[in-house]
Protein backbone atom coordinates (compact mmCIF):
# COMPACT_ATOMS: atom_id res chain seq x y z
CA UNK A 1 0.00 0.00 0.00
CA UNK A 2 0.72 3.82 -0.25
CA UNK A 3 1.87 5.34 2.43
CA UNK A 4 -0.64 8.81 2.66
CA UNK A 5 1.19 12.08 1.86
CA UNK A 6 2.65 13.65 4.76
CA UNK A 7 0.67 16.34 6.82
CA UNK A 8 2.19 19.38 5.25
CA UNK A 9 -0.41 22.25 7.33
CA UNK A 10 2.84 22.98 9.57
CA UNK A 11 6.32 23.35 9.28
CA UNK A 12 8.46 21.50 11.82
CA UNK A 13 8.82 24.44 14.13
CA UNK A 14 4.48 23.80 14.55
CA UNK A 15 3.97 27.18 12.15
CA UNK A 16 1.61 27.21 9.62
CA UNK A 17 4.04 27.57 6.32
CA UNK A 18 4.39 30.62 4.69
CA UNK A 19 2.33 31.61 1.60
CA UNK A 20 4.27 31.98 -1.65
CA UNK A 21 5.76 34.97 -1.93
CA UNK A 22 3.84 37.42 -4.13
CA UNK A 23 7.07 38.64 -6.09
CA UNK A 24 7.68 34.90 -6.97
CA UNK A 25 3.88 34.58 -8.12
CA UNK A 26 4.17 37.91 -10.46
CA UNK A 27 7.32 36.62 -12.22
CA UNK A 28 5.22 33.56 -12.66
CA UNK A 29 2.69 34.86 -13.93
CA UNK A 30 4.73 37.14 -15.74
CA UNK A 31 6.30 34.28 -17.76
CA UNK A 32 3.05 32.62 -18.87
CA UNK A 33 2.04 35.70 -19.70
CA UNK A 34 4.88 36.68 -22.26
CA UNK A 35 4.80 33.20 -23.45
CA UNK A 36 0.67 34.12 -24.09
CA UNK A 37 1.31 37.70 -25.66
CA UNK A 38 3.92 36.46 -28.05
CA UNK A 39 2.07 33.40 -29.05
CA UNK A 40 -1.39 35.52 -29.35
CA UNK A 41 0.58 38.44 -31.18
CA UNK A 42 1.13 36.03 -33.71
CA UNK A 43 -2.49 34.86 -33.73
CA UNK A 44 -3.30 38.43 -34.28
CA UNK A 45 -1.01 38.56 -37.14
CA UNK A 46 -2.66 34.90 -38.45
CA UNK A 47 -5.91 36.79 -38.09
CA UNK A 48 -4.94 40.12 -40.07
CA UNK A 49 -3.52 38.14 -43.08
CA UNK A 50 -7.03 35.31 -42.95
CA UNK A 51 -9.03 38.37 -42.84
CA UNK A 52 -7.40 40.07 -45.81
CA UNK A 53 -7.48 37.19 -48.16
CA UNK A 54 -11.01 36.02 -46.98
CA UNK A 55 -13.20 38.62 -45.02
CA UNK A 56 -16.42 37.08 -43.67
CA UNK A 57 -16.76 35.13 -47.23
CA UNK A 58 -18.14 31.78 -47.07
CA UNK A 59 -14.54 30.33 -47.23
CA UNK A 60 -13.93 32.46 -43.86
CA UNK A 61 -17.30 31.08 -42.40
CA UNK A 62 -16.01 27.13 -43.72
CA UNK A 63 -12.53 27.54 -41.71
CA UNK A 64 -14.79 29.32 -38.58
CA UNK A 65 -16.79 25.94 -38.32
CA UNK A 66 -14.46 23.33 -39.40
CA UNK A 67 -11.17 24.52 -36.71
CA UNK A 68 -14.02 24.66 -33.89
CA UNK A 69 -15.29 20.77 -33.99
CA UNK A 70 -11.70 18.66 -33.94
CA UNK A 71 -11.14 21.87 -30.87
CA UNK A 72 -13.14 19.43 -28.69
CA UNK A 73 -10.11 17.34 -28.58
CA UNK A 74 -8.02 20.19 -26.93
CA UNK A 75 -10.45 21.32 -24.97
CA UNK A 76 -11.91 17.72 -23.48
CA UNK A 77 -8.27 16.30 -23.05
CA UNK A 78 -5.75 19.23 -23.14
CA UNK A 79 -4.64 21.61 -20.94
CA UNK A 80 -7.78 22.80 -19.00
CA UNK A 81 -8.33 19.11 -18.16
CA UNK A 82 -5.15 18.35 -17.43
CA UNK A 83 -4.77 21.34 -15.25
CA UNK A 84 -7.80 19.89 -13.24
CA UNK A 85 -6.14 16.36 -12.98
CA UNK A 86 -2.83 15.94 -13.90
CA UNK A 87 -1.06 19.20 -12.60
CA UNK A 88 -2.15 18.67 -8.78
CA UNK A 89 -1.12 14.82 -8.23
CA UNK A 90 2.35 15.61 -10.39
CA UNK A 91 3.05 18.85 -8.22
CA UNK A 92 2.37 17.16 -4.96
CA UNK A 93 4.45 13.98 -5.70
CA UNK A 94 7.06 16.43 -6.87
CA UNK A 95 7.30 18.47 -3.46
CA UNK A 96 7.00 15.35 -1.50
CA UNK A 97 10.42 14.50 -3.59
CA UNK A 98 8.80 11.19 -4.68
CA UNK A 99 10.19 12.05 -8.43
CA UNK A 100 10.25 8.50 -9.34
CA UNK A 101 6.59 8.09 -8.61
CA UNK A 102 6.10 10.97 -10.30
CA UNK A 103 7.86 9.94 -13.85
CA UNK A 104 5.79 7.03 -13.47
CA UNK A 105 2.97 8.64 -13.29
CA UNK A 106 3.51 11.17 -16.12
CA UNK A 107 4.32 8.03 -18.66
CA UNK A 108 1.06 6.55 -17.83
CA UNK A 109 -1.34 9.30 -18.45
CA UNK A 110 1.09 10.18 -21.58
CA UNK A 111 0.01 6.67 -22.78
CA UNK A 112 -3.44 6.94 -21.91
CA UNK A 113 -3.74 10.25 -23.18
CA UNK A 114 -2.02 9.57 -26.43
CA UNK A 115 -4.44 6.41 -27.14
CA UNK A 116 -7.73 8.56 -26.46
CA UNK A 117 -6.57 11.42 -28.83
CA UNK A 118 -5.38 9.23 -31.61
CA UNK A 119 -8.93 7.17 -31.15
CA UNK A 120 -10.84 10.32 -31.15
CA UNK A 121 -9.00 11.80 -33.86
CA UNK A 122 -9.72 9.02 -36.25
CA UNK A 123 -12.85 8.79 -34.67
CA UNK A 124 -13.62 12.09 -36.44
CA UNK A 125 -12.31 11.99 -39.81
CA UNK A 126 -14.93 8.83 -40.46
CA UNK A 127 -17.78 10.73 -38.97
CA UNK A 128 -16.66 14.06 -40.08
CA UNK A 129 -19.70 14.13 -43.18
CA UNK A 130 -22.45 13.29 -40.23
CA UNK A 131 -21.24 16.22 -37.63
CA UNK A 132 -20.83 18.59 -40.41
CA UNK A 133 -24.08 18.15 -41.96
CA UNK A 134 -25.83 17.84 -38.03
CA UNK A 135 -24.00 20.64 -36.60
CA UNK A 136 -23.91 22.89 -39.48
CA UNK A 137 -26.96 21.81 -40.90
CA UNK A 138 -27.31 26.12 -41.90
CA UNK A 139 -24.35 25.65 -44.49
CA UNK A 140 -25.05 25.93 -47.99
CA UNK A 141 -23.98 22.00 -49.65
CA UNK A 142 -20.70 24.13 -50.85
CA UNK A 143 -19.91 25.26 -47.70
CA UNK A 144 -20.51 21.73 -46.33
CA UNK A 145 -18.34 20.17 -48.60
CA UNK A 146 -15.68 22.41 -47.40
CA UNK A 147 -15.94 22.32 -44.09
CA UNK A 148 -15.76 18.25 -44.26
CA UNK A 149 -12.18 18.43 -46.02
CA UNK A 150 -10.86 20.78 -43.55
CA UNK A 151 -12.46 18.88 -40.71
CA UNK A 152 -10.21 15.45 -41.76
CA UNK A 153 -7.04 17.79 -41.75
CA UNK A 154 -7.60 19.20 -38.36
CA UNK A 155 -8.68 16.47 -36.54
CA UNK A 156 -5.48 14.79 -35.99
CA UNK A 157 -3.77 18.19 -35.81
CA UNK A 158 -5.90 18.63 -32.70
CA UNK A 159 -4.13 15.39 -31.27
CA UNK A 160 -1.27 16.64 -31.59
CA UNK A 161 -2.31 19.52 -29.61
CA UNK A 162 -3.63 17.22 -26.91
CA UNK A 163 -0.22 15.80 -26.26
CA UNK A 164 1.62 19.18 -26.44
CA UNK A 165 -0.49 19.87 -23.34
CA UNK A 166 0.86 17.10 -21.87
CA UNK A 167 4.37 18.63 -22.07
CA UNK A 168 2.60 21.64 -20.57
CA UNK A 169 1.79 20.21 -17.64
CA UNK A 170 5.03 18.67 -16.80
CA UNK A 171 6.55 22.05 -17.51
CA UNK A 172 4.36 23.89 -15.41
CA UNK A 173 4.63 21.65 -12.72
CA UNK A 174 8.59 22.61 -12.99
CA UNK A 175 7.87 25.64 -13.17
CA UNK A 176 9.16 26.10 -16.31
CA UNK A 177 6.07 28.59 -17.62
CA UNK A 178 7.70 30.29 -20.42
CA UNK A 179 8.14 27.71 -23.18
CA UNK A 180 4.84 25.95 -23.31
CA UNK A 181 2.69 29.38 -23.33
CA UNK A 182 5.50 30.68 -26.37
CA UNK A 183 4.97 27.34 -27.89
CA UNK A 184 2.34 28.14 -29.94
CA UNK A 185 4.12 30.80 -31.55
CA UNK A 186 5.22 28.36 -34.43
CA UNK A 187 1.75 26.79 -35.07
CA UNK A 188 0.33 30.19 -35.95
CA UNK A 189 3.77 30.68 -37.98
CA UNK A 190 3.33 27.71 -39.77
CA UNK A 191 -0.52 28.84 -40.88
CA UNK A 192 1.07 32.33 -41.91
CA UNK A 193 3.83 30.79 -43.87
CA UNK A 194 1.34 28.54 -45.67
CA UNK A 195 -1.61 31.37 -46.33
CA UNK A 196 1.26 34.35 -47.76
CA UNK A 197 3.16 31.19 -49.65
CA UNK A 198 0.10 29.79 -51.17
CA UNK A 199 -0.94 33.14 -52.39
CA UNK A 200 1.74 35.35 -53.49
CA UNK A 201 4.18 32.48 -53.88
CA UNK A 202 1.66 29.97 -56.10
CA UNK A 203 -0.73 32.34 -56.53
CA UNK A 204 -3.86 30.11 -54.47
CA UNK A 205 -6.84 31.52 -53.51
CA UNK A 206 -10.59 30.66 -52.18
CA UNK A 207 -11.41 27.02 -51.42
CA UNK A 208 -7.50 25.97 -52.48
CA UNK A 209 -5.80 28.59 -50.39
CA UNK A 210 -7.96 27.83 -47.22
CA UNK A 211 -7.25 24.20 -47.81
CA UNK A 212 -3.36 24.84 -48.19
CA UNK A 213 -3.83 26.76 -44.43
CA UNK A 214 -5.17 23.59 -43.19
CA UNK A 215 -2.76 21.69 -44.07
CA UNK A 216 -0.20 24.71 -42.58
CA UNK A 217 -1.96 24.21 -39.36
CA UNK A 218 -0.97 20.31 -39.10
CA UNK A 219 2.41 20.97 -39.53
CA UNK A 220 2.34 23.58 -37.09
CA UNK A 221 0.65 21.52 -34.52
CA UNK A 222 4.00 18.76 -34.87
CA UNK A 223 6.49 21.40 -34.23
CA UNK A 224 4.38 22.94 -31.19
CA UNK A 225 4.61 19.55 -29.31
CA UNK A 226 8.34 19.03 -30.62
CA UNK A 227 9.85 22.29 -29.26
CA UNK A 228 8.43 21.65 -25.54
CA UNK A 229 9.28 17.40 -25.74
CA UNK A 230 13.03 17.39 -24.96
CA UNK A 231 12.75 19.76 -22.04
CA UNK A 232 10.14 17.97 -20.61
CA UNK A 233 11.49 14.53 -21.16
CA UNK A 234 14.63 15.86 -19.20
CA UNK A 235 12.65 17.26 -16.19
CA UNK A 236 11.19 13.77 -15.60
CA UNK A 237 14.91 12.20 -15.97
CA UNK A 238 13.05 9.02 -16.75
CA UNK A 239 10.66 8.61 -19.45
CA UNK A 240 8.46 5.41 -19.26
CA UNK A 241 5.36 4.79 -21.39
CA UNK A 242 2.63 2.89 -20.08
CA UNK A 243 -1.11 1.92 -20.41
CA UNK A 244 -1.93 1.08 -17.07
CA UNK A 245 -4.38 2.53 -14.72
CA UNK A 246 -2.45 0.54 -11.34
CA UNK A 247 0.51 3.35 -11.76
CA UNK A 248 0.37 5.36 -8.15
CA UNK A 249 -1.96 8.75 -8.87
CA UNK A 250 -3.80 7.34 -11.90
CA UNK A 251 -7.11 6.33 -10.50
CA UNK A 252 -7.09 9.17 -8.43
CA UNK A 253 -6.32 11.57 -12.16
CA UNK A 254 -9.08 9.52 -13.84
CA UNK A 255 -10.91 10.51 -11.53
CA UNK A 256 -10.64 13.51 -11.11
CA UNK A 257 -10.91 13.99 -14.77
CA UNK A 258 -13.78 12.56 -15.24
CA UNK A 259 -16.41 15.80 -14.26
CA UNK A 260 -14.24 18.14 -15.48
CA UNK A 261 -14.13 15.77 -18.63
CA UNK A 262 -18.29 15.99 -18.44
CA UNK A 263 -18.25 19.47 -17.98
CA UNK A 264 -15.40 20.62 -20.91
CA UNK A 265 -18.14 18.61 -23.28
CA UNK A 266 -20.81 20.91 -22.13
CA UNK A 267 -18.80 24.09 -23.03
CA UNK A 268 -17.74 22.63 -26.17
CA UNK A 269 -21.25 21.34 -27.21
CA UNK A 270 -21.77 25.23 -26.54
CA UNK A 271 -19.33 26.25 -28.64
CA UNK A 272 -20.67 23.81 -31.01
CA UNK A 273 -24.19 25.50 -30.55
CA UNK A 274 -22.97 28.62 -31.00
CA UNK A 275 -21.53 28.44 -34.65
CA UNK A 276 -24.13 26.11 -35.62
CA UNK A 277 -27.19 28.66 -34.36
CA UNK A 278 -25.04 31.32 -36.31
CA UNK A 279 -25.22 29.23 -39.02
CA UNK A 280 -28.41 30.09 -39.61
CA UNK A 281 -27.71 33.78 -39.46
CA UNK A 282 -26.73 36.04 -41.93
CA UNK A 283 -23.97 34.82 -43.84
CA UNK A 284 -20.74 35.69 -42.44
CA UNK A 285 -22.04 35.66 -38.49
CA UNK A 286 -20.00 32.25 -38.16
CA UNK A 287 -16.89 34.48 -39.03
CA UNK A 288 -17.68 37.33 -37.25
CA UNK A 289 -17.86 35.65 -34.21
CA UNK A 290 -14.61 33.97 -34.99
CA UNK A 291 -12.90 37.52 -35.33
CA UNK A 292 -14.66 38.98 -31.92
CA UNK A 293 -13.68 35.92 -30.22
CA UNK A 294 -9.81 35.84 -31.13
CA UNK A 295 -9.70 39.88 -29.44
CA UNK A 296 -12.23 38.51 -26.31
CA UNK A 297 -10.00 35.77 -25.35
CA UNK A 298 -7.12 37.98 -25.76
CA UNK A 299 -6.57 39.51 -22.50
CA UNK A 300 -8.59 36.20 -20.81
CA UNK A 301 -5.21 34.22 -21.95
CA UNK A 302 -3.24 37.19 -21.01
CA UNK A 303 -4.31 38.39 -17.76
CA UNK A 304 -6.72 35.42 -15.87
CA UNK A 305 -4.84 32.11 -17.77
CA UNK A 306 -1.81 33.44 -17.18
CA UNK A 307 -2.17 33.90 -13.42
CA UNK A 308 -4.38 30.47 -13.23
CA UNK A 309 -1.93 28.74 -14.84
CA UNK A 310 0.96 30.18 -12.52
CA UNK A 311 -0.94 29.36 -9.25
CA UNK A 312 -2.12 26.28 -9.69
CA UNK A 313 0.88 24.28 -9.23
CA UNK A 314 1.81 26.57 -5.96
CA UNK A 315 -1.50 26.13 -4.61
CA UNK A 316 -1.26 21.97 -5.36
CA UNK A 317 2.05 21.88 -3.73
CA UNK A 318 0.36 23.46 -0.42
CA UNK A 319 -2.97 21.61 -0.28
CA UNK A 320 -2.55 21.32 3.23
CA UNK A 321 -1.64 25.01 4.18
CA UNK A 322 -3.83 26.76 6.53
CA UNK A 323 -7.06 27.99 4.02
CA UNK A 324 -6.71 31.65 5.27
CA UNK A 325 -3.35 31.17 3.47
CA UNK A 326 -5.08 30.24 0.38
CA UNK A 327 -7.92 32.41 0.50
CA UNK A 328 -5.18 35.40 0.54
CA UNK A 329 -3.24 33.90 -2.37
CA UNK A 330 -6.61 33.66 -4.05
CA UNK A 331 -7.33 37.16 -3.44
CA UNK A 332 -4.23 38.20 -4.37
CA UNK A 333 -5.00 36.79 -7.76
CA UNK A 334 -8.14 38.01 -8.17
CA UNK A 335 -6.82 41.36 -7.53
CA UNK A 336 -4.59 41.02 -10.58
CA UNK A 337 -6.62 39.60 -12.93
CA UNK A 338 -9.11 42.52 -12.16
CA UNK A 339 -6.24 45.19 -12.85
CA UNK A 340 -5.83 44.08 -16.16
CA UNK A 341 -9.38 42.58 -17.09
CA UNK A 342 -11.19 46.32 -15.92
CA UNK A 343 -9.89 48.00 -18.08
CA UNK A 344 -9.87 45.73 -21.34
CA UNK A 345 -13.44 45.62 -21.09
CA UNK A 346 -13.93 48.70 -21.17
CA UNK A 347 -11.46 49.50 -24.04
CA UNK A 348 -13.11 46.74 -26.34
CA UNK A 349 -16.90 48.33 -25.49
CA UNK A 350 -15.90 52.31 -25.81
CA UNK A 351 -12.58 51.39 -28.27
CA UNK A 352 -13.45 48.30 -30.32
CA UNK A 353 -14.10 49.97 -33.73
CA UNK A 354 -10.24 51.12 -33.14
CA UNK A 355 -8.96 47.60 -32.16
CA UNK A 356 -10.89 46.00 -34.33
CA UNK A 357 -10.11 48.27 -37.73
CA UNK A 358 -6.28 48.08 -36.55
CA UNK A 359 -6.14 44.55 -36.91
CA UNK A 360 -8.50 43.66 -39.53
CA UNK A 361 -9.62 46.50 -41.98
CA UNK A 362 -8.18 45.25 -45.29
CA UNK A 363 -8.56 43.57 -48.55
CA UNK A 364 -12.06 41.81 -47.79
CA UNK A 365 -12.84 42.99 -44.12
CA UNK A 366 -13.91 46.61 -44.96
CA UNK A 367 -16.17 48.82 -42.55
CA UNK A 368 -19.24 46.42 -42.61
CA UNK A 369 -17.03 44.14 -41.09
CA UNK A 370 -15.49 46.46 -38.46
CA UNK A 371 -18.76 47.63 -37.33
CA UNK A 372 -20.55 43.95 -37.05
CA UNK A 373 -17.27 42.70 -35.10
CA UNK A 374 -17.23 45.10 -32.72
CA UNK A 375 -21.05 44.89 -31.86
CA UNK A 376 -20.10 41.27 -30.88
CA UNK A 377 -16.76 41.92 -29.29
CA UNK A 378 -18.85 44.81 -27.03
CA UNK A 379 -21.12 42.24 -26.19
CA UNK A 380 -18.57 39.75 -24.85
CA UNK A 381 -16.77 42.36 -23.49
CA UNK A 382 -19.41 42.84 -20.90
CA UNK A 383 -19.01 39.45 -19.15
CA UNK A 384 -15.17 39.42 -19.89
CA UNK A 385 -14.04 40.10 -16.28
CA UNK A 386 -15.99 37.60 -14.76
CA UNK A 387 -14.59 34.79 -17.42
CA UNK A 388 -11.44 35.67 -16.43
CA UNK A 389 -11.74 35.46 -12.63
CA UNK A 390 -13.80 32.65 -13.00
CA UNK A 391 -10.65 30.97 -14.47
CA UNK A 392 -8.81 31.52 -11.10
CA UNK A 393 -11.42 30.35 -9.14
CA UNK A 394 -11.94 26.83 -10.98
CA UNK A 395 -7.90 26.55 -10.58
CA UNK A 396 -8.31 27.14 -6.27
CA UNK A 397 -10.86 24.11 -6.79
CA UNK A 398 -8.50 21.92 -8.62
CA UNK A 399 -5.95 22.48 -6.10
CA UNK A 400 -8.39 21.46 -3.32
CA UNK A 401 -8.70 18.44 -5.50
CA UNK A 402 -12.41 19.03 -6.06
CA UNK A 403 -13.28 19.02 -10.08
CA UNK A 404 -17.43 18.68 -9.07
CA UNK A 405 -18.21 21.79 -8.30
CA UNK A 406 -16.37 23.80 -11.16
CA UNK A 407 -17.54 21.15 -13.72
CA UNK A 408 -21.21 21.27 -11.87
CA UNK A 409 -21.33 25.37 -12.60
CA UNK A 410 -20.11 24.91 -16.19
CA UNK A 411 -23.62 23.13 -16.79
CA UNK A 412 -25.32 26.09 -15.76
CA UNK A 413 -23.54 28.89 -17.24
CA UNK A 414 -24.07 26.63 -20.58
CA UNK A 415 -27.37 26.17 -20.47
CA UNK A 416 -27.90 29.88 -19.18
CA UNK A 417 -26.05 30.99 -22.31
CA UNK A 418 -27.78 29.33 -24.96
CA UNK A 419 -31.21 29.79 -23.70
CA UNK A 420 -30.29 33.54 -23.83
CA UNK A 421 -27.91 33.45 -26.63
CA UNK A 422 -31.16 31.65 -28.68
CA UNK A 423 -33.94 34.07 -27.39
CA UNK A 424 -31.76 37.33 -28.66
CA UNK A 425 -29.77 36.49 -32.06
CA UNK A 426 -32.52 36.33 -34.09
CA UNK A 427 -34.09 39.33 -33.27
CA UNK A 428 -30.72 41.25 -33.51
CA UNK A 429 -30.21 39.71 -36.69
CA UNK A 430 -33.13 41.91 -38.14
CA UNK A 431 -30.72 44.66 -37.58
CA UNK A 432 -28.05 45.03 -40.61
CA UNK A 433 -25.15 46.62 -41.40
CA UNK A 434 -25.02 46.23 -45.26
CA UNK A 435 -25.29 42.62 -45.44
CA UNK A 436 -24.21 41.66 -42.25
CA UNK A 437 -26.80 41.08 -39.71
CA UNK A 438 -25.73 41.84 -35.80
CA UNK A 439 -27.50 38.25 -34.63
CA UNK A 440 -24.10 36.99 -33.67
CA UNK A 441 -24.33 39.99 -31.10
CA UNK A 442 -27.17 38.27 -29.29
CA UNK A 443 -25.25 34.52 -29.12
CA UNK A 444 -22.37 36.74 -27.40
CA UNK A 445 -24.60 38.80 -24.64
CA UNK A 446 -26.01 35.03 -23.97
CA UNK A 447 -22.06 34.03 -22.82
CA UNK A 448 -21.50 36.64 -20.94
CA UNK A 449 -25.12 37.05 -18.76
CA UNK A 450 -24.11 33.95 -17.69
CA UNK A 451 -20.12 34.09 -17.12
CA UNK A 452 -21.23 36.38 -14.28
CA UNK A 453 -23.88 34.06 -13.06
CA UNK A 454 -20.85 31.52 -12.96
CA UNK A 455 -19.36 33.93 -11.03
CA UNK A 456 -21.18 34.39 -8.23
CA UNK A 457 -21.89 30.98 -7.65
CA UNK A 458 -18.31 29.74 -8.13
CA UNK A 459 -17.67 32.71 -5.43
CA UNK A 460 -20.32 31.46 -2.86
CA UNK A 461 -19.10 27.95 -3.20
CA UNK A 462 -15.52 29.04 -2.91
CA UNK A 463 -16.22 30.84 0.16
CA UNK A 464 -18.04 27.90 1.69
CA UNK A 465 -14.56 26.03 1.92
CA UNK A 466 -11.50 28.57 2.52
CA UNK A 467 -13.83 31.44 3.78
CA UNK A 468 -13.77 35.38 3.15
CA UNK A 469 -12.15 35.75 -0.29
CA UNK A 470 -11.95 38.56 -2.95
CA UNK A 471 -11.09 42.31 -3.61
CA UNK A 472 -12.34 45.06 -1.79
CA UNK A 473 -15.29 47.08 -2.65
CA UNK A 474 -12.67 50.21 -2.70
CA UNK A 475 -10.08 49.12 -4.85
CA UNK A 476 -12.69 47.69 -7.50
CA UNK A 477 -14.32 51.14 -7.45
CA UNK A 478 -11.20 52.91 -7.51
CA UNK A 479 -10.48 50.37 -10.79
CA UNK A 480 -13.33 51.38 -12.50
CA UNK A 481 -12.71 54.87 -11.96
CA UNK A 482 -9.75 55.03 -13.60
CA UNK A 483 -10.56 52.80 -16.76
CA UNK A 484 -13.58 54.74 -17.34
CA UNK A 485 -11.23 58.11 -17.11
CA UNK A 486 -8.66 56.48 -19.61
CA UNK A 487 -11.93 55.45 -21.18
CA UNK A 488 -12.82 58.72 -22.12
CA UNK A 489 -9.61 60.78 -22.44
CA UNK A 490 -9.09 57.25 -25.42
CA UNK A 491 -12.39 58.34 -27.07
CA UNK A 492 -11.56 62.13 -27.12
CA UNK A 493 -8.43 61.62 -28.71
CA UNK A 494 -9.91 59.37 -30.86
CA UNK A 495 -12.45 62.48 -32.15
CA UNK A 496 -9.51 64.95 -32.14
CA UNK A 497 -7.35 62.71 -34.79
CA UNK A 498 -7.77 63.13 -38.67
CA UNK A 499 -8.72 60.42 -40.46
CA UNK A 500 -5.75 58.23 -41.04
CA UNK A 501 -4.86 54.72 -41.19
CA UNK A 502 -6.29 52.68 -38.93
CA UNK A 503 -2.93 51.66 -37.25
CA UNK A 504 -1.99 55.18 -36.41
CA UNK A 505 -5.41 55.86 -34.98
CA UNK A 506 -5.03 52.54 -32.62
CA UNK A 507 -1.80 54.15 -31.46
CA UNK A 508 -3.00 57.72 -30.45
CA UNK A 509 -6.06 56.39 -28.53
CA UNK A 510 -4.62 53.36 -27.22
CA UNK A 511 -1.51 54.64 -25.80
CA UNK A 512 -3.13 57.69 -23.91
CA UNK A 513 -5.68 55.02 -22.88
CA UNK A 514 -3.06 53.13 -21.57
CA UNK A 515 -1.17 55.91 -20.24
CA UNK A 516 -4.24 57.68 -18.15
CA UNK A 517 -4.67 54.47 -16.79
CA UNK A 518 -1.56 53.31 -15.03
CA UNK A 519 -1.10 57.15 -13.92
CA UNK A 520 -4.12 57.37 -12.81
CA UNK A 521 -4.26 53.76 -10.11
CA UNK A 522 -0.80 54.92 -9.07
CA UNK A 523 -2.05 58.06 -8.33
CA UNK A 524 -5.43 57.04 -6.14
CA UNK A 525 -2.75 53.99 -4.74
CA UNK A 526 -3.95 50.80 -6.70
CA UNK A 527 -1.26 48.42 -5.95
CA UNK A 528 -0.16 47.45 -9.39
CA UNK A 529 1.08 43.73 -10.50
CA UNK A 530 4.17 45.18 -11.97
CA UNK A 531 4.66 46.92 -8.01
CA UNK A 532 4.17 43.41 -6.97
CA UNK A 533 6.67 42.07 -9.06
CA UNK A 534 9.65 44.56 -8.57
CA UNK A 535 9.09 45.14 -5.02
CA UNK A 536 10.96 41.93 -3.95
CA UNK A 537 13.99 44.03 -4.98
CA UNK A 538 13.10 46.55 -2.66
CA UNK A 539 13.03 44.03 0.73
CA UNK A 540 16.19 43.60 2.82
CA UNK A 541 17.25 40.08 2.22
Amino acid sequence: MNAPPPDRSRDPAGDPPEPPDPSTRSRASLQVGTGILLSRLTGLVRERVFAHYFGASPFADAWRAALRMPNVLQNLLGEGTLSASFIPIYSELLEEDREEEAARFAGAIFGLLTLAAGVLAFLGILLAPVLVRVLFAGFDPERQALTIALVRVLFPMTALLVVSAWALGILNSHRRFFLPYVAPVVWNAAMIIALVGGALGLGLSGEALVRGMAWGALVGGALQLLIQLPLALRLLGEFRPALSVEVFGVREAIRNFTPVLMARGAVNLSGWLDYALAAFLATGAVASLGYAQTLYVLPISLFGMSVAASELPELSRRRGAALDGLSRNVGIGMERVAYFLIPSALAFLVLGDVIVAALYQTGAFGLAEVLVTWAVLAAYALGMPASAISRLLSSAFYALRDTRTPARLAYVRVTLSLLVGLALMFPLDRISIGPLGLGAAGLALGASCAAWIELFLLRRALGGTIGAHGVSRGTLLRMALCASLAAGVGAGAHLLLPPTHPWIEAAGTLVPFLGVYLLATMALGVATPIHSLLSRNSRPS
